[in-house]
């Protein structure tokens, strides 16, 4: 007989095989069935189109003005140059937005992708050939490489490079392969569940369990403009409140903390009543309350890294709020 649902069955199992170090398959089960390609199929999209790479946007070559130029003792055009750059894989070692790179390079000699490496950047596809230079050769240029997602076209990054130097075609996007498969699953007998892998490969400027990460951050900022929606329909009772599921294990009193007195009655005195104010605080904010010694801080600090709340728990932005939503509610 079938049973009545009131809310969709969750998943549980998530699974991460590290296939090598630019490769991985994240699997995740088990779904109702439809429920598999409606999440999975907008988070290939997002990992396709919202992963942040690096690109070089414009090139300075000493001695060529445009793409279409040669060089002297460079036994390949500057466009074919060109091509070649734009096939190297850059990473910028620190948080920089963007860095200029200058190079020079002199004699007989095969330029390889690697011999770019210097302090300010990484080559992560070393091998790939760049240019081959004659005895008398000379060569001079500067790389300017930023951070981005998707692709620019060069016409539109004219503003922003300089007027002596050749804009390029801006390939931002570190992620070389996305797909999902989706399989049945049995749960219980029933096989109407579903599995999806995901199979993820990178140019190995991120790991690709990085770009899964940022697809997940990237859908939760972009649904998180309907939070409104859902605050009016709980406002108005249309709706109960899914958040109190989430907010419980924060609703708990202090006096149930199983506390010393001195600890508690200094929590009270200052009008600290439950966990998810302590939680809220962080260790500076607790530091603050009137009266309350090493020895209570550092109890209290013991409690909540049992508790699983320590220095390093963060709660996410959208719990936050509702938790400070909630506290002020229970408080009035």
């Amino acid at each position: 007989m079938k049973k009545i649902k009131i809310a969709p069955f969750m998943p549980t199992e998530v699974e991460v095989r590290e296939l090598s170090a630019n490769r991985a398959e994240i699997i995740a089960y088990p779904f109702e069935s439809g429920y598999a390609v409606t999440l999975a199929h907008p988070l290939r999209r997002l990992i396709l189109s919202s992963s942040i790479g690096y690109a070089p946007i414009s090139v300075k070559i000493e001695g060529a003005s445009h793409e279409f130029d040669n060089l002297r003792g460079m036994h390949e055009d500057v466009a074919v140059f060109i091509i070649n750059l734009k096939n190297i894989h850059f990473k910028i070692k620190d948080e920089s937005e963007r860095v200029e790179v200058n190079y020079s390079f002199t004699g007989h000699k095969e330029v390889k992708a690697q011999d770019l490496n210097n302090n300010k950047i990484e080559v992560v596809n070393g091998d790939l050939h760049l240019a081959t230079l004659n005895e008398d050769a000379e060569l001079n240029f500067t790389v300017v490489i930023t951070r981005g997602i998707g692709y620019v076209p060069s016409e539109d990054l004219q503003s922003e490079v300089d007027s002596d130097s050749i804009a390029l075609d801006a390939f931002f996007t570190p992620v070389r392969k996305a797909n999902y498969k989706i399989e049945p699953i049995l749960v219980e007998d029933n096989p109407n569940y579903e599995k999806i892998t995901f199979d993820i490969v990178t140019n190995s400027q991120i790991e690709p369990i990085e770009a899964f990460s940022n697809a997940l951050a990237t859908m939760h900022k972009q649904l998180s403009v309907f939070n409104g929606v859902l605050d009016v329909a709980i406002d108005s009772g249309r709706v109960s409140s899914a958040k109190d599921g989430e907010l419980k294990p924060f609703i708990v009193g202090v006096d149930s903390l199983g506390l010393s007195a001195r600890s508690f009655n200094s929590l009270d005195r200052s009008g600290i009543k439950y966990l998810g104010e302590l939680v809220l605080m962080g260790e500076k904010e607790l530091k603050e309350v009137k009266n309350l010694g090493k020895k209570s801080f550092d109890e209290i600090n013991e409690k909540l890294d049992e508790m699983g709340y320590g220095a390093e728990y963060e709660l996410g932005d959208t719990t936050r709020a509702n938790l400070v939503k909630k506290i002020e509610k229970l408080k009035q």
